[in-house]
């Protein structure tokens, strides 16, 4: 009887260090599964995704991670199904969801640090010669300029996923007006060589280049230079102005962020759902300094602070109500020295396509005041 005992017990136990290796087992499998499947799935949408116009390549590139990473996540749900029971099952709701969140971040991050190639879709303007620059890192940058007339010259700054080309229309005004302009590929795009960055962390040291480039033209009086910017470019622009005391006066339009900090005010503003992307955008911008050389760069409210004497024109589209709320807030920094202009019936960037003769009238009036004889803190142009 006890040897019978003795064999129940040895057989209980063996069944339990069986049931235990077999749950040790799906666990492992369970986070190797899921790690694979968040990484794969975040390199098809974030990598691949958008290179999909490419063709066969980029195509290639979105589906296969995405199908890989996808089975992954499936296998990583059957065995947390598999090791649980009963009520504990309810973990796998949590668990979708931080996997959800988690390839949104990491995405989201990858389509900034590692952006297609834009390509040139515009020819330079009549007048314009090619200028090629050296960045501090050694990286070259392209570009174009059209010859000052009165001394003054501005650097123009495309915005994300487009070239120097897209800004012919600015750069005819303000040339038209005097000014000589300086228009560059931001480095991964266009003709610029380098790695391409959708946020814009390289921009400071982009635009110094092209700063040095044009104090050195014997047409242009380094006390007189300024810097235009859309969208990314124009919070380059902010931002190069609080390193660079070079920079005279900026035009920003289209200006929202580029940090995480940038965007904390978002809380107040839309309360729960500001607070989930506040949450959000820490995670993001958290993985793009992971994957990114350069440190972030400061807040555009910190690079107006930088730049105390250098006036500043913010044009925000009147159809986003967060480009004027961050506009807003930043002329709050500078009162006496931040302009604002709400484009009407503009969407991002799209003011002088929807109201030419008042973009040429303010920003070449706020650029005749601001360069006027090298002096940046005078007179205020008229604002809205």
């Amino acid at each position: 009887m006890s040897t019978v005992r003795t064999a129940a017990v040895d057989a209980s136990r063996q069944s339990r260090s069986g049931d235990g290796r077999r749950v040790g087992v799906r666990l492992l499998v369970f986070a190797a599964a899921t790690l694979l499947g968040w990484l794969l799935v975040s390199i098809g949408l974030g990598v691949g995704l958008p290179r999909t116009g490419a063709g066969g390549l980029g195509i290639a590139l979105a589906v296969a991670p995405l199908v890989a990473g996808v089975a992954f996540v499936v296998t990583a749900g059957i065995a947390l199904f598999r090791t649980t029971h009963g009520w504990a099952r309810l973990i796998l709701l949590p668990w979708f969801l931080a996997v959800l969140i988690a390839v949104y971040s990491l995405s989201v991050a990858l389509a900034a640090v590692y952006p297609p190639r834009s390509v040139s879709r515009a020819a330079m303007p009549a007048g314009a010669t090619e200028i090629e620059m050296t960045a501090a890192d050694g990286v070259h940058l392209s570009g174009w300029y059209l010859p000052s007339r009165n001394g003054a010259a501005v650097v123009l700054r495309h915005g994300a996923a487009s070239t120097a080309g897209d800004t012919a229309a600015h750069a005819q005004i303000l040339h038209d007006a005097g000014f000589g302009v300086l228009a560059t590929d931001a480095r991964g795009h266009g003709n610029s060589g380098g790695q391409g960055m959708d946020l814009g962390w390289y921009g400071e040291m982009d635009i110094r280049a092209a700063v040095d480039a044009l104090v050195d033209r014997t047409d242009v009086d380094p006390r007189r230079v300024a810097v235009v910017g859309l969208s990314m470019g124009g919070e380059e622009a902010i931002g190069a102005a609080g390193t660079d005391d070079r920079i005279r006066a900026v035009v920003a339009e289209g200006a929202t962020g580029r940090t995480a900090a940038d965007k904390t005010w978002l809380a107040d503003a839309y309360g729960v759902r500001g607070v989930a992307q506040v949450t959000l955008d820490l995670l993001t911008y958290g993985f793009v300094d992971l994957l990114t050389p350069p440190s972030p760069p400061a807040t555009l409210a910190q690079s107006v602070r930088d730049a105390p004497t250098t006036p500043l024109l913010l044009i925000a589209a009147g159809n986003d109500a967060d480009e004027q709320a961050v506009a807003t807030r930043l002329a709050a920094v500078g009162p006496a020295r931040v302009d604002v202009w709400v484009a009407d019936d503009a969407g991002h960037v799209e003011a002088l396509r929807t109201a030419p003769d008042e973009w040429r009238a303010r920003v070449v009036g706020f650029l005749d005041i601001a360069l006027a004889d090298g002096t940046a803190l005078r007179q205020r142009a008229p604002s809205r």
